[in-house]
């Protein structure tokens, strides 16, 4: 009988540690995020913070935005700091200007970038240039932010990527992001930022849900403006690209690991103030470069970062020319094949890698 129960007594003594080593094994469960509530957290956040802040744009209060970015903010902080405009870019961009010069630290939100062409002057002119014209004396602390780029279905006029236009001008800090930690963290630097800021997010990102860090879920997170990010270590040939795109190289990448190729694959997160450094510094890596954007060929982003490598150290470690990637240089078709083949795919990156490797 006594050996019976010790018998039992280790066996419920080894049950019990198999137990315990399977619980501590077990890892913890991730936080997912979609983009649009990351946004959302990141406004939420900065507007209980700072009573400076306010949000301002067509349907942004009682209807939570046209993408839902806005849900729930106009219920908690109400009229004041949640505030609906009419259809009229250029007069609330204006509105949002003024108000970042007198002292408060608006957000403008654009339903999509292809309007903010109504409200370019108030960006350009106003906004990105009063700080040197004022001799350092006058900031205006703004965020321009909203979807931007190609989404699906809306044609010519609705699916521009304004990365390039607004790059193209001192002044302003132009933010891409890609991921939700990309999007909580760079939207609340860029609102404490004294700068304008563009900030350029997509639609078909809104509903993607992504693994956050537990330090992104802190109310004190930011992401640096200015700094990219490698989302992938690689050997073979860099891939730059930003917002949705470096999904598309990630997809890429993971396809041809699978035949040998290993891709470093940089996340920009900021257009302007580029980068440039990390993009060199993977480059002398991997001697091979290749840009993915969904805008236009010329003058673009990757043509930016080409002209910066041709100029820079970077150059002599090339083994072969660099590419771009790009959208097709026309209007955006409305058919939806037609459409698929205007912006970059899966296929095309890695027909451009093995081609810029000579496989």
């Amino acid at each position: 009988m006594a050996s019976l129960r010790c018998f039992l007594r280790s066996g419920k003594n080894a049950v019990s540690a198999v137990l315990r080593r399977e619980f501590h094994r077990t890892p913890p469960a991730a936080v997912q995020v979609t983009v649009r509530d990351a946004l959302n957290q990141a406004m939420d956040e900065e507007l209980e913070r700072d009573e400076r802040v306010f949000l301002l744009g067509e349907e942004v209060a009682q209807y939570d935005g046209a993408y839902k970015v806005s849900r729930g903010l106009w219920k908690k902080y109400g009229d004041k700091r949640i505030i609906d405009t009419p259809i009229t870019e250029m007069g609330f961009a204006g509105i949002a200007v003024g108000a970042a010069m007198a002292g408060l630290r608006p957000i403008c939100e654009f339903m999509t970038f292809n309007f903010s062409m109504q409200a370019i002057d108030q960006v350009i002119n106003s906004a990105a240039k009063t700080y040197y014209m004022s001799a350092g004396l006058q900031p205006v602390p703004i965020v321009f932010r909203g979807p931007n780029g190609a989404s699906a279905g809306v044609a010519a006029q609705h699916s521009q990527c304004f990365a390039a236009w607004y790059s193209h001008c001192p002044g302003l800090k132009v933010v891409s992001p890609w991921n939700a930690e990309d999007a909580k963290g760079l939207l609340k630097a860029a609102i404490r930022d004294d700068n304008p800021v563009v900030f350029l997010e997509n639609e078909l990102m809104y509903g993607v849900p992504f693994e956050i860090s537990e330090e992104a879920q802190s109310k004190d997170f930011v992401v640096p403006i200015g700094k990219a990010k490698i989302e992938r270590q690689g050997k073979h040939i860099t891939l730059v690209s930003h917002s949705r795109m470096v999904g598309l190289c990630l997809d890429a990448a993971a396809v041809l690991a699978k035949e040998g190729i290993e891709c470093e694959v940089i996340n920009m997160r900021t257009i302007r103030p580029l980068d440039a450094e990390a993009i060199e510094t993977s480059v002398m890596k991997t001697n091979h470069l290749i840009t993915v954007e969904g805008g236009w060929p010329q003058f673009g982003v990757g043509a930016e970062i080409l002209a910066r490598l041709m100029e820079g150290p970077a150059f002599n470690y090339l083994d072969a020319p660099a590419v771009r990637v790009t959208g097709v240089d026309i209007p955006m078709p409305y058919a939806k094949i037609l459409e698929d083949n205007s912006i970059p795919q899966i296929k095309d990156i890695i027909f451009s890698v093995k081609k810029t490797l000579n496989i």
